[in-house]
């Protein structure tokens, strides 16, 4: 099943090259985490279809997923 996976900050160096990828069925995002070998330390928050989801539900052919590391500012 394909998603889209968009990759942010300091792990947009992990992104899919085309933005897109492979995952199997029941796959959740920290399946696709694991995948794509980010850190999991390094994931603060995961948004699925626009939506904060959490990690660990299960995704959808098509679902677009957000993985962002913690963000500071001041």
């Amino acid at each position: 099943m394909r998603i889209q996976v968009s990759c942010f900050a300091t792990l947009s160096r992990y992104a899919p090259t085309d933005g897109f990828l492979e995952i199997k069925e029941g796959a959740t995002p920290i399946d696709v985490i694991d995948q794509l070998s980010i850190p999991r330390e390094e994931v603060k928050i995961v948004f699925v279809n626009g939506q904060n989801s959490g990690k660990e539900i299960e995704l959808q052919e098509d679902d677009r997923v957000g993985i962002f590391p913690a963000i500071g500012g001041g």
